[in-house]
């Protein structure tokens, strides 16, 4: 069976898609993949979405059904790159874009965007999409989600691993030696979004290529050490965040005058790092292996800062176990997709804190 999963996360950077075959009895195999702009304004949209603001209701609309047209038009691009028509499809599974992440409070929800209605109209495929909202239903903050499918594809008997997705936000799941005992996935906290704004703000770029900015620059102690006594950081999981909390205002009220542009980004690229390697030790302490997946695993200034932190652990991509890091999260939701239609549960409690697993998402027929 063939399916398409799409995925865009909180940097809203490009939509990734791919094309993967789950046979009954066999491995998951990577038949294609496609990454898909979103215009510059469309990016803007979204972010302004972000944090609350004017007008949000009318926005929010418009923006659900462009986001639909264009994840539609990434299922079509990926179909076409792996010379298949939409019958050879049983389902795409949408993540959609995040638009705001509230887990905690009263009436708790996380809400993705982009019509799967739409999605399935222009593809003529079954479309699965809103996976969060179950797991909150079911207690759960809703994310990570993507702990179940690590568990599926990177467990190693003999091994305890870690995989570190630092996309906008990084999360990290912990896959233990022994499958009796419980896995564990949480956001340890920024990833790629603070980075990314300030290399837009002060080179004009979407990202600061490979890290080299960052890598030019000195990490302030004062400002690290202000970032780093969030509350978020010493939470326990289950735990879950977003640009609603992490955005430029909290980085730019807790920046002391007179410090230098680059050094700031170095300061972040320690704050990503050193969060993830802080959780990691702290939360997994029979940790060996750790592999890195998502956009940050192309910062080489971050995979140096973080090899240094972690040892004498190893670390490597998610390319030596088979699955490029640029494709891991848009295959999961694939992968999700089709535990919804085999009517299998597709969220891990330990990492979403859910009363139960639960099969998520609602399906939208062709």
């Amino acid at each position: 069976m063939h399916y398409i999963g799409l995925m865009s996360g909180t940097s809203a950077d490009a939509i990734d898609a791919v094309l993967v075959a789950l046979p009954a009895n066999g491995p998951l195999k990577l038949l294609a993949s496609h990454s898909h702009p979103i215009p510059e304004l469309t990016k803007q949209t979204i972010h302004s979405l972000a944090l609350p603001g004017p007008d949000e209701i009318d926005r929010l609309g418009a923006l659900h059904t462009e986001l639909g047209e264009l994840f539609a038009g990434a299922a079509l691009a990926v179909l076409h790159e792996a010379k298949l028509t939409a019958k050879d499809v049983r389902a795409i599974g949408s993540h959609g874009q995040t638009v705001r992440h509230r887990p905690a409070g009263t009436f708790p929800f996380s809400l993705q965007i982009g019509n799967p209605s739409v999605i399935a109209e222009r593809t003529g495929i079954t479309t699965v999409a809103d996976f969060r909202a179950r797991d909150i239903a079911a207690g759960g903050q809703g994310a990570p989600l993507v702990p179940a499918f690590h568990q599926y594809l990177f467990h190693a008997r003999g091994r305890h691993r870690a995989i570190v997705n630092i996309g906008g936000i990084a999360n990290v799941t912990y896959l233990p030696a022994d499958r009796t005992q419980p896995e564990l996935g949480f956001d340890t906290g920024p990833g790629n979004t603070l980075l990314d704004a300030w290399a837009r703000r002060h080179l004009g770029k979407v990202h600061d290529e490979a890290g080299q900015w960052a890598a030019g620059g000195r990490s302030a102690d004062t400002l690290l050490e202000k970032l780093l006594a969030d509350p978020y950081f010493a939470t326990a999981p289950p735990k879950s965040t977003g640009r609603e909390h992490f955005h430029s205002d909290w980085l730019t009220q807790k920046i002391p005058t007179g410090l230098r542009p680059q050094d700031v980004q170095a300061t972040l690229a320690e704050l990503t790092t050193r969060s993830i390697a802080d959780a990691i030790r702290r939360f997994l302490p029979a940790c060996d292996e750790v592999f890195i997946c998502g956009g940050g695993a192309h910062n080489r200034d971050m995979m140096e800062r973080l090899r240094a932190r972690l040892k004498p652990l190893s670390l490597a991509t998610t390319e030596v176990l088979g699955l490029a890091p640029d494709w891991v999260e848009a295959t999961a939701f694939a992968w999700l997709a089709h535990q919804t239609l085999e009517g299998k549960p597709g969220n891990l409690p330990n990492a979403t804190g859910a009363q139960h697993p639960v099969i998520l998402g609602g399906i939208y027929k062709a």
